[in-house]
This record gives C-alpha cells, sequence and structure tokens, in this order.
C-alpha cells in the first residue's frame, strides 16, 4: 500500500517531487501482461521492462543476447496490463553503443512500437552525445551506473564496483554527467552504500538502487529474484518476499497427481 499522496499517473515529474518529499520510490520489472497487470494493481511506482528477460525469461547466461525485437515484444506486453505505473524500457546491448544516430533510431522505435514511457542506458560520459539526442526528441531516458551487466566481459565480474577510490570518482563524475545532459533518473547498481548515498545527495534526480543501500532515492530488484522464481541467485542484496519456486512446484505434482488417480476433473468441474 501507498504511504504517499493518492497518485493516478506515475510521471517524471512525479517522480521527481516524490525525491524532493523523501518519498521512496519504488520499482521492480516485468516482462509480460500477467505480472504487470499485478504490479499495477499493487500501485508499483515504476515497472522496468529490463534486458534481465534475457536471463529470467529466455535462459541466457547474459544480457548480451536479447534483441531490439525481443525487447519490444516484452515491453509491449507490459505497457497494455498498465494504468498507473511509469514504464522504463531497457534499450538493449549493441542498439546504442558508439553511435548516437542509432541510439537516437533505437530508442524512436521503442517508444513507437511499445507505448512505453522512457528508456535506460547504461554507461556515463560514453554514451551523453546518445542521451541528449534521444532527449532531443522529447524522449526520457534514465542513466544506469555501477555494475553495468552489457559491460560484463569488459569487468569480467560481477563483484561490487566502485571500492577503489578512481572508480568511485568516475562514478561520481558520470552521475553529474548524465543528470546535466538531462537525464530524469538513475540507476546505482552494486556499489559502496556510503557512495550511493553521496551521489543521491549531489543530484537532482532520483537515484535508484540495486544493491547500494537505503540512503538513495528508492530501490529495484527483479521481479523472479524477489518472488522466489529465480532460486539461482543469491547476492547479499537481494530480498526474497516469497518462494513460489515451492509453491508453483507443489501445486503442479499436486495437479499431476489428481490426473493419474483420476481425481481431477471430478463431477462438479465437468458438463
Amino acid at each position: 500500500m501507498s504511504t504517499g499522496k493518492k497518485i493516478k499517473k506515475v510521471t517524471t515529474h512525479v517522480l521527481h517531487e516524490m525525491k524532493h518529499r523523501k518519498e521512496k520510490i519504488a520499482m521492480l520489472t516485468a516482462y509480460d501482461y500477467s505480472m504487470a497487470r499485478i504490479l499495477d494493481r499493487a500501485e508499483i511506482d515504476v515497472i522496468l521492462v529490463g534486458d534481465s528477460a534475457s536471463n529470467v525469461m529466455a535462459g541466457n547466461e547474459t544480457t548480451l543476447p536479447i534483441t531490439m525485437d525481443e525487447m519490444i515484444y516484452h515491453a509491449k506486453s507490459v505497457v497494455k496490463a498498465v494504468e498507473r505505473a511509469f514504464v522504463v524500457m531497457d534499450l538493449p546491448f549493441g542498439s546504442y553503443q558508439g553511435n548516437s544516430k542509432e541510439a537516437l533510431m533505437s530508442a524512436i522505435r521503442m517508444m513507437k512500437e511499445t507505448g512505453g514511457h522512457a528508456v535506460k542506458m547504461e554507461g556515463g560520459s560514453e554514451i551523453q552525445d546518445s542521451v541528449k539526442r534521444i532527449l532531443s526528441a522529447g524522449i526520457p531516458v534514465m542513466g544506469h551506473l555501477g555494475l553495468t551487466p552489457q559491460s560484463i566481459h569488459k569487468f569480467g565480474t560481477y563483484v561490487v564496483r566502485a571500492t577503489e577510490e578512481d572508480e568511485a570518482q568516475k562514478l561520481i563524475d558520470d552521475a553529474h554527467v548524465l543528470e546535466e545532459a538531462g537525464c530524469f533518473s538513475l540507476v546505482l547498481e552494486k556499489v559502496p552504500a556510503h557512495l550511493a548515498a553521496r551521489v543521491a545527495r549531489e543530484l537532482t534526480i532520483p537515484v535508484i538502487g540495486i544493491g547500494a543501500g537505503n540512503e538513495v532515492d528508492g530501490q529495484v530488484l527483479v521481479l523472479h529474484d524477489m518472488l522466489g522464481i529465480n532460486q539461482d541467485f543469491s547476492p547479499r542484496f537481494l530480498r526474497r518476499y516469497h518462494n513460489l519456486f515451492a509453491e508453483i512446484l507443489g501445486s503442479v505434482q499436486t495437479y499431476i497427481q489428481d490426473v493419474k488417480n483420476v481425481d481431477f476433473p471430478n463431477e462438479n468441474e465437468q458438463y
């Protein structure tokens, strides 16, 4: 249940207001109509159609293989379910890096074909030209710093980022660059809590954390992780609010048993 004032529709303006009145922003991922409908009914503030769909929906080891067509399919499904939440969509790997014109065309296609509300991009100063170009078309951009999964082969590991002074300073500088370029919000993934708190204090835009402590402006988790559907991922920052894996497994096993024992359907369940 929301603790803030009643909001009919979440927008970039509403998110900025939430930061400045110190109301935390709640964000979760969704990739399909049914789950998005539940999240929207629960009054989640932001739904991220993440490229994490590559992992949890398609079974890939990284986020890199997911295509623009696949991201559009997932985003369209989510948008159809939403009345209140603000829907942010990841631009997939290869659709914006190194070419601001291509980045603009990718963002326009994503917005046009899905009906979503904003795009998210990983990186700092190296993507500022793309951010500015996308914003020139009136498309809101959310930034993403810290652990950036699309750069996993560059880092070679999913360990906490920006623990050394040089990398921490670059993250702070990049956060300011993204704000000045016009990003309406920023995700910080898997960085020290004190560093994330500093970034949130210094920026006027909302900073959403995932593994970034509780002094940022909001939190995001992957839905399949927090519901316990995915059991293969247990970082320190993840809180499992349910164990749907076990619950669904048990339900399916009971169904199988009922079918084999001719207990389903019973007389009341047939015509």
